[in-house]
């Protein structure tokens, strides 16, 4: 089986909760009456409700009624709480922040008595606008792919349609990989394609990794740590780092043809892991000219892993919803897997979802990012940019199970196949989706 890498991440120092009561009550509105999985108690249905009435006053300018419905909501939610405390506590700090871009910068966050003062609100602000780069994301990355099955299932998955479209004797590979981070998915498909190497008595193919990321040293230092991994194994490694200019990722990727050389004997294998919806802005003309440049290579094979979940519909209200949904789902799969003083839950939660809900719900036009779309949706897009589907493996739906059972042992995750592609998800939420295109 394809592995993965064990991964460490830096502790944070954690406080006693402090439980408080409902303030007052409010009139219910006509919304769905509980959370998408199973957090289904009053305290969390009502906590739902007020949270998705302080959207609907956002979305109509009524601010200050909004801020007292944000002050009951952050008076019961708590970063150290259950999964609905600490969710309210992500979202309710998400809706100040769009109220303070919104309306009267500084002054009604003031006004409120929510935690968030002016200093904070632009503290989170500046880290959502460089978090590529933001040394405390970095390290949650590798707590992420630790205490969740959520990266391991995409890089298990996407390795093993990679391992399947090189053909056995292949003398070069050449791996594009956007947004490239640490580099902990390419260890395993080194070491399965020595194996096969090795079983298939062919000498093992040289590989070249071209990696895109947004700080240079983070680069180099993965390109380092793979090349020593590649010598371990006997494999002959070359790592090309592709710098991101101006915190942009679509510098790299509509600037591939003149940036990128593939050689005539190589097999091409283009990994696109969370990475394309970074290309949507509010048309996708950047994304269609990538996808474009990216068929005119010719790979073997594209390998996609995004959030299944509608959080680039162009009404606020209506995202927000759809956020507080599938959140809900991520925060209920920790609280289910997870000890109650987990650090690095705790991290996860705050710094690496937190700044997911912060931009969707905060963050408008051009300077919001994560435009998550369902499998669906990217469907259309890459058949009508000329891509089709490669059907997934039973041998990696086996892996994917196999994963799940040995490091994440709950009944709360389900794997699941459709059109060809595999589903991550928690209860009856599908999270995240994985397709292999050609």
């Amino acid at each position: 089986m394809l592995g993965s890498l064990n991964s460490t991440s830096h502790d944070q120092e954690e406080e006693d909760p402090s439980a408080t009561d409902l303030q007052q009550q409010q009139q219910q509105p006509s919304h769905s009456t509980g959370f998408t999985s199973n957090s289904h108690s009053q305290q969390a249905i009502h906590m739902r409700q007020l949270l998705i009435s302080c959207a609907e006053l956002v979305s109509q300018s009524d601010f200050p009624a909004a801020n007292r419905l944000l002050s009951i909501l952050s008076s019961n939610s708590s970063i150290y709480g259950d999964s609905t405390e600490r969710l309210v506590h992500q979202f309710t700090k998400a809706l100040s922040l769009r109220i303070n871009r919104l309306h009267c910068p500084g002054s009604l966050l003031m006004m409120m008595n929510i935690n968030y003062p002016i200093a904070a609100a632009t503290a989170t602000a500046t880290a959502i606008a460089n978090y590529d780069i933001d040394p405390s994301l970095q390290s949650c990355y590798l707590s992420l792919n630790q205490i969740t099955p959520f990266i391991r299932f995409a890089h298990l998955t996407a390795n093993q349609a990679i391992l399947e479209a090189i053909q056995v004797g292949q003398q070069s590979i050449h791996i594009l990989d956007f947004d490239i981070m640490h580099g902990v998915q390419w260890p395993p498909l080194m070491q399965a394609l020595a194996e096969r190497s090795a079983n298939n008595l062919h000498p093992p193919p040289m590989i070249r990794i071209t990696g895109t990321g947004h700080d240079l040293n983070i680069l180099q230092r993965t390109g380092d740590r793979l090349f020593k991994f590649a010598q371990s194994l006997g494999l002959r490694f070359q790592f090309h780092p592709l710098l991101v200019l101006n915190n942009d990722p679509t510098s790299v990727a509509l600037n591939l043809p003149s940036t990128l050389t593939i050689l005539p004997d190589e097999a091409l294998a283009v990994n696109c892991m969370f990475y394309l919806h970074r290309l949507l802005k509010d048309d996708s003309r950047d994304l269609r000219l990538f996808l474009h440049n990216i068929k005119a290579m010719n790979p073997a094979v594209v390998t996609i892993a995004e959030r299944e979940a509608n959080h680039n519909h162009p009404l606020f209200l209506q995202r927000f919803i759809e956020a507080l949904d599938y959140y809900t789902a991520i925060f209920d799969s920790l609280e289910a897997t997870l000890p109650p003083n987990s650090r690095e839950r705790l991290a996860v939660e705050q710094i690496w979802f937190g700044r997911e809900i912060v931009d969707i719900v905060a963050a408008e036009g051009e300077n919001r990012r994560e435009r998550h779309e369902s499998l669906e949706t990217w469907e259309v897009i890459l058949r009508s940019s000329g891509f089709s589907n490669v059907p997934l493996s039973s041998f990696a739906h086996s892996q994917a199970k196999l994963l799940l059972r040995l490091h994440y042992p709950s009944e709360g995750y389900r794997l699941q196949i459709h059109n060809n592609s595999f589903f991550l998800g928690w209860q009856n939420r599908a999270l995240f989706s994985v397709s292999s295109w050609r």
